[in-house]
């Protein structure tokens, strides 16, 4: 008798460590690079590789994907409605990404960034805007 519940444990013991764990998450890079390798964008543009970085090493895939909305808008539907954007408005919303706010896309607010710098939320946005290609 002993033999058959050890036996049983064994059994059950392997196929629950052989279960498929779907509800761990991927690495951010992991999910963001088969995000990427999907897409056909200019990977080779000095912008889109910077601002890919900056984005990967930031946190801002915890509220945003690419393609779909998640906390935040996709990253797609922020480049369609800011689509051919003017300087001063690449600048309005890299202030956006250091200071945070509320409003431009519902009532969930964004986290404010304050160790981003100017320079790098600029690039940060352009690399958004180019998913728009």
């Amino acid at each position: 008798m002993f033999c058959k519940h050890f036996f049983s444990f064994f059994l059950l013991l392997g196929l629950v460590s052989c279960q498929n764990n779907s509800d761990k998450k991927e690495p951010v890079n992991s999910s963001l690079e088969k995000e990427i390798v999907s897409e056909k964008l200019p990977q080779s543009d000095p912008v889109y590789t910077k601002g890919l970085g900056l984005v990967a090493k930031s946190g801002c895939l915890t509220c945003h994907k690419i393609d779909d909305k998640l906390i935040g808008p996709s990253y797609k539907e922020i480049a369609v409605k800011y689509a051919d954007a003017p300087n001063d408005v690449i600048t309005a919303l890299a202030q956006k990404i250091i200071k945070g706010g509320v409003g431009n896309w519902g009532n969930v607010p964004m986290t404010p960034h304050p160790s981003i710098s100017q320079d790098d939320a600029e690039t940060m946005v352009r690399y958004i805007l180019i998913l728009n290609q």
